[in-house]
């Protein structure tokens, strides 16, 4: 059985260049503009990080990150990141 989604439409103003960029980007994965914008703002919407996630990312931003990150592998890396 088939559930319909109940949609409304809605007008916004965006630059040109934005919907011009928006257009090769749904074109690409071969869909709609309507659905490719659809889509990215569901992700957004949708996409809360986890708490681990946000804790890193205000590591990240307070600079409490140390030293270098070795990425000449993943091995060198886990243990540059001392894992």
């Amino acid at each position: 059985m088939d559930i319909a989604i109940q949609k409304k439409a809605q007008s916004f103003r965006l630059s040109v260049e934005l919907i011009e960029r928006l257009k090769i980007m749904a074109k690409k994965q071969n869909r709609s503009l309507n659905n490719f914008v659809e889509c990215v703002l569901l992700d957004i919407a949708y996409s809360e990080p986890n708490k681990d996630t946000k804790a890193a990312i205000e590591e990240a931003k307070s600079g409490q990150l140390q030293g270098t990150l070795d990425v000449s592998s993943v091995e060198a890396m886990y243990k540059s990141m001392g894992l």
